[in-house]
């Protein structure tokens, strides 16, 4: 299908660029830099509304943990600009590991909200909907319009920021995003358990994760993952190797490793610069990067599941799939690459709970296989009744989430 592009350069234009798709009865496919343009459902749309010209921070203010930034906004500039002032965004937002059409760097601002993505930490600080404060865009009626402020306890009513990250684009073309930022971390450490298997490893992560000493992040990579780390103490273990990562002042960082070291039996530990670059690794699911973008390809997929049912799950799945696994958030993320026509099998061993999200696969898959976990009907009936509320003629990324939708 050929796209007809359309580049606004103001808030005023998009919403003119909306009004004129409503009138016309012409669906958009929304794009910041398009990075992500891979994850979720194809969209069947002849226009594309490209948001990448709306790119500039507004407002920073380090001393209230504040940025406000216009959606279009490189994920690059603003991770670069935070770092000159010791800051970041808590919640470890993740590179694309879907990219297409020619997209480099690491999406922008909109992009990462619209999908609502966040890394290891998300554990310890919450997701990208919990430091997402307030945002501004254009609903699908062609109506502009804002929601939150710039500080955390402002919401009366419905908290349309929350509501806005994780739909994907398909209720509101967002324009300008404010988000809390933290300081980072002055320290890192990560400790390491050689040879367990992924049952004594969850339940290692798990001991870890209810103990006093703030663990920040809490994956296990099986054998095949650890051997292709780029981090040498891990992909030397010569097996499986567990994680458990600390964070903070220099002092309290060294004094939680020595009890967490005691207290689970570490192996060994990694110091900053080998921690910080293992868990960008497990952060970006590097070890299934260049998967899953062929017809042939093995697919990738994530796995939401109550971390102790993380292997048991897996186990299901293995009985029938050839699959490769990792984890992260003490064993209730779980990253798998299966072959193709494995929905069924994987959806199927969710016994215990969860959800599974089919990250990477060729557009002919994606358009034909529920890409998002199915809803029950109640909760298909409701986001039916807010898509209605916000993009009644579906003007706004249809069918990206839902088939119909």
């Amino acid at each position: 299908m050929t796209i007809t592009t359309l580049k606004p350069e103001t808030a005023a234009q998009v919403a003119d660029a909306v009004r004129w798709a409503l009138s016309a009865g012409e669906p958009l496919e929304l794009l910041g830099s398009g990075s992500r343009r891979g994850l979720g459902r194809p969209v069947q749309a002849a226009h594309a509304l490209d948001l990448s010209a709306l790119s500039g921070v507004i407002a920073y203010e380090p001393e209230e943990l504040v940025l406000t930034a216009l959606a279009g906004t490189p994920m690059d500039e603003i991770r670069a600009l935070l770092a000159e002032r010791g800051q970041h965004l808590a919640f470890e937002p993740p590179a694309p590991v879907v990219k297409g059409g020619g997209a480099k760097g690491g999406g922008t601002l909109g992009g990462l909200i619209a999908c609502g993505l966040a890394g290891p930490r998300r554990i310890a600080a919450g997701s990208a909907r919990d430091h997402t404060l307030g945002i501004a865009g254009v609903s699908g009626r062609g109506e502009a319009y804002k929601g939150g402020g710039k500080v955390v306890k402002n919401v009366t009513g419905y908290d349309m920021p929350k509501l806005m990250a994780g739909s994907f684009g398909t209720l509101t073309a967002l324009t300008e995003i404010t988000v809390k930022v933290l300081p980072a971390p002055e320290d890192t450490a990560t400790l390491l358990l050689f040879g367990l298997d992924d049952a004594a490893a969850v339940a290692a992560l798990d001991l870890a994760l209810r103990s006093p000493y703030e663990v920040s992040g809490a994956a296990h990579l099986p054998a095949g993952i650890a051997a292709r780390s780029a981090v040498a103490a891990v992909a030397g273990a010569g097996g499986a190797v567990t994680l458990v990562r600390v964070e903070g002042f220099g002092p309290s960082v060294a004094a939680r490793v020595a009890m967490l070291r005691e207290e689970l039996s570490a192996d060994a530990v990694l110091v900053r610069d080998d921690s910080l670059a293992l868990w960008a690794e497990v952060r970006d699911a590097v070890w299934f990067g260049g998967r899953g973008t062929g017809g042939d390809a093995r697919h990738l997929w994530k796995l939401s599941v109550p971390p102790s049912a993380g292997p048991a799950t897996v186990d299901a799945i293995r009985r029938t799939l050839d699959v490769e696994v990792f984890y992260d958030w003490g064993g209730g993320l779980v990253w798998l690459t299966a072959p193709p026509d494995s929905a069924t099998t994987i959806r199927g061993a969710l016994s215990h709970g969860g959800h599974a999200t089919l990250v990477r696969a060729p557009e002919a898959v994606r358009a034909a296989v529920e890409v998002f976990q199915p809803l029950p009907e109640p909760l298909m009936a409701l986001t039916r009744r807010v898509k209605d509320s916000f993009d009644p003629k579906g003007i706004l990324n249809p069918g990206r989430m839902h088939a119909g939708l």
